[in-house]
Parts: C-alpha cells; structure tokens; sequence
C-alpha cells in the first residue's frame, strides 16, 4: 500500500501524454491575458538598461578611458542582479507556495519599479551596482509567474498557454531596447524638450529608465486590481511567521527527538495530501535534478550570449567588433524581439505538438552552435567589406538562429511542470531551478564579459571568448541528452 501510494504521488506527473482525440481545455483568457501583462515588465526594465550599458560605463569612468574593460564593469553590473536573486528566489518561490503568488508578486513588481528609479539617478558605479541589488534580491516573480501559468492549465492547453509566453517578451524586447536606445541624453536629442533641464543634463540616463520603471507601478495597480489568486489553501504571512517561531522556540526549549531519515522521507512521500507543499528534501528527485540541470546549462549559455551580443555590436570595429551606437544597438534588439515573439506565437506550439518536447529542446541548444559562429564572421565580413547588405545578413541569420534557442525555456518549464512531486510544490521547484539559473547567470556575464576584455587585450586569443562560448554550448547540448523524449510517467 505505502509503495503503492508513493508511486501515485511522488511519480505521477503534471503532465500527462496527451492522447490525440483528447479536447483540448479552453484557455482562462481572463486571467491568462493578465498575467501575459505581468511578465512584459521583466524585458521592458531588463533591454531598457541593455542598449547605453556600455556608454553608461564609460560615461562614470570607472574603466578609466580604457575600452578593453567597458564589458568587464557591464558583466558585474549584470552579475549582481543575479547574486541577489540567487540567494532570495527560492525563499520567494517557496512563500508563494504557502501566502500565494499575487502577494509575492507585488512585492516582485515593487522592487522592479523602485530600483528602476534607482538606477537612473545613479551617477557612480556602485549606485549602479545598489540598484541591482535591490531588483534582484526583491524580484522572484519569473519562477512565481511560470507557476501561476501551470497552476490555471492543465496537460491539454499547457503548451498553447507557454507559446504565448513569448509575446509578451517580444513586446518587451521590442519596447525596452526602443526606450532604452531613444531616450538616453534626452536634453542632447531632444533639445527643444529638454534643452533646458539641467537635472536631465546631469542624469542623462534618468529618463530612459524612468519609463520602464513607470511601467512596473502600473503593473503593480493591475495586479492589484485585478489578477485572482491561484494557491487554493493559503496561509496568512503573520500565521506563518508566528507559526516559525513557535517551532524555533520548541526547537530551542526542548530537546529534539531523534527522527529516521528514511522513515521522515517515506512518510512525506507516501502523504496522500496533493495540496501541501513538501519540504525542500522531498523535491530533490532524480527528474526534478535533471530538469534543473538542463534549464541550468540553458540559462549559463543564454545569459553569457545576450550580454555578449550589445557589448559585440558597440565594441569598435578595429578591436573585433561592430561599432554601432545605442540607437542601432537598440534598433536590432527591438528587430529581433519582434522576430523572436511572433516565431513563438505562432509555430512554438506546433512544432511542440509535432516532434514533442525533446526534439525541440534539443534543436534550440544546437541552435547556439552557429550563432557563436557567426560573432567573428560579421567582423571579419565589416572589415573587408564595410558594414553592408552581407553583414547585415549574417547578423540577420545569427539572431534568426537565437531565436530557436528561445523554445527551449517554454520546454524546460514544461519538464519541470512534469517533474515536481506534486502540484502544491510548484511553487518550491520552480524556485529551485530559477535559484541554480540565478546562480550560473552570475558565471555567465562575469565570466563571457571577462573572456571577451581578455580577447580585446590579447590579440593572439583574439577568438578566446568564442571557444568559451562554444563549450558553454556543447555543455548545454550534453546536458540535453538526459532528458526523456517522453514527459516523465508513473513507473519511470
């Protein structure tokens, strides 16, 4: 009976294979349609900093005029956004699972729109890093939102609702770099509004991120207002820190009894309660490891790769670059997130049902084999030919290539939605995977960043920082093979 019951709960997948006569379930257009809202915060803020990082560097002077060191700052800039939430979103996730997730997200969307703020009064390089920080370590809601999606879906529609997932990045990448590239130095560009504004004049940056951070309060207003709250049990967040004190206390007061592990772990295994979170042991399961590993890899890869990509372009022509300014950086990444959403919308979903999550996944990781490739063709094709028809081709084919990279996230949601124990842990596996994400997108800027202010300095290792970022490649397409061509069932 008790192994019985452990199969049924700790096995039995979220996702059920989907029989093909099986009607799908209609989408929750209401409540969908918010939280599509909600995730368009996180690109706006993020691709608005993207397109003036590297001017904004070199405007505070902490690289001291020496160019080789501008995508050395950017990666920690980035990097500590990252440190913060790598040490907080599992605590988050985890408390979404008890408080609920609407709570949990305003306080996200809070933190976004206050360091936003931040960020463009900051005239040194540590207000800049204190930004950061604050965003990162108040911001869980990317793992807290993915789990209110499988929370409103169920095997049916789950791949519908995440094909949708990227037309709000697409919106964001597209608004972000546009508002990012067009409204730094606003007093220079604009002279007739704002010639006259010695604040702007000062902070030239300010407004560029004002907007985005705008935006997040009046994401705040709406979820507020309108997003209903998914957790069916939820628990008061004062009930809930009592209740922790009053087991510390306990702890502290009386001598704990000696507990078997073993018999602890089965116990909580062979629970027949699908509506309470497990504890955090309980979720270290072969599949839940698997599926984290490979949303891991994906994210080091990923991350490493968008901070390279607006560095490459403003880098000089000379020093293995391509020599563009903010507005043309901002201009492609805003191409691109168009590209990448509509791709998304329309054939993700597809292709999914088509060749099925594996192959899918597996195509976007080998997908990064060619759009390292073609960094140093595009300098090499600027420099013999001018920046033409055929760079602007091969720039072209390099994000058209990053775009399948892009599945795989929908993917790797999707094996952890089939790999949690159960679905009132959602919440907690999520959280563990965004936290090891959180975790190597420290590695990932810092690490790319430094490879390519290495390749600038050594012109002999002029191609260093593309041999990393084809290891980070194959590291990712190795992890892949672990994965099951079927989602995981009773049994596996």
């Amino acid at each position: 009976m008790s192994h019985q019951t452990h199969q049924l709960d700790e096995e039995t997948p979220l996702l059920q294979p989907e029989e093909q006569h099986k009607i799908k379930t209609p989408l929750p257009w209401r409540q969908f349609s918010i939280i599509l809202f909600l995730q368009l915060t996180e690109p706006v803020t993020a691709q608005a900093i993207a397109p003036f990082a590297p001017q904004l560097i070199r405007d505070i002077g902490v690289t001291h005029g020496d160019e080789s060191r501008v995508g050395y700052f950017v990666g920690i800039m980035y990097s500590v956004f990252y440190v913060a939430q790598a040490l907080t979103t599992l605590q988050w996730n985890r408390l979404s699972d008890h408080v609920g997730r609407k709570p949990v997200i305003l306080t996200g969307l809070f933190g976004i729109s206050v360091s936003m703020f931040l960020f463009g009064f900051s005239t040194t390089f540590g207000g800049l890093i204190l930004s950061r920080v604050l965003c990162g370590a108040l911001n869980g809601n990317g793992g807290v939102i993915r789990s209110m999606m499988i929370d409103i879906t169920d095997s049916t529609n789950m791949a519908q609702a995440f094909g949708f997932l990227p037309l709000p990045w697409m919106t964001g990448n597209t608004l972000g770099p546009l508002i990012g590239g067009s409204l730094t130095h606003p007093a220079d560009r604009f002279p007739r509004l704002f010639g006259q504004s010695t604040f702007l004049k000062t902070h030239p940056y300010f407004l560029a991120c004002a907007c985005p951070g705008l935006f997040a309060a009046l994401s705040w207003l709406v979820t507020y207002m309108l997003l209903q709250e998914t957790v069916p049990t939820t628990t008061s967040l004062w009930s809930l820190i009592r209740n922790r004190c009053r087991t510390i206390l306990t702890f502290v007061h009386t001598k704990p009894p000696q507990v078997d592990r073993t018999n602890f772990n089965n116990a909580v295994q062979d629970s027949p309660d699908d509506s309470k979170p497990l504890p955090l042991s309980a979720l270290m399961t072969p599949h839940v490891l698997i599926a984290i590993l490979n949303y891991a890899t994906l994210a080091l890869f990923d991350i490493a790769l968008r901070s390279l990509i607006p560095v490459f372009y403003a880098t000089p022509l000379s020093m293995g670059g391509l020599g563009l300014d903010p507005p043309q950086i901002g201009s492609i990444l805003a191409m691109f997130g168009i590209a990448n959403g509509l791709f998304q919308v329309f054939f993700f979903a597809r292709l999914h049902d088509r060749f099925g999550t594996k192959a899918v996944f597996t195509c976007g990781v080998v997908s990064g084999v060619p759009t390292v490739i073609a960094f140093p063709i595009i300098n090499m094709l600027s420099r013999a030919y001018g920046i033409g028809t055929a760079v602007w081709l091969v720039v072209g084919l390099q994000l058209a290539m990053s775009i399948l990279l892009n599945m795989c996230y929908s993917c790797g949601a999707m094996y952890l939605a089939a790999a949690s124990p159960n679905r009132a842990s959602l919440g907690a596996t999520n959280g563990l995977a965004h936290t090891v994400a959180a975790c190597v997108r420290i590695i990932g800027p810092a690490s790319s960043m430094s490879m390519f202010s290495f390749s600038l300095r050594h012109h002999y290792y002029a191609w260093a920082v593309y041999y990393f970022m084809m290891a980070l490649a194959f590291l990712a397409i190795g992890a892949s093979f672990l994965l099951p061509r079927q989602m995981w069932k009773r049994g596996d």
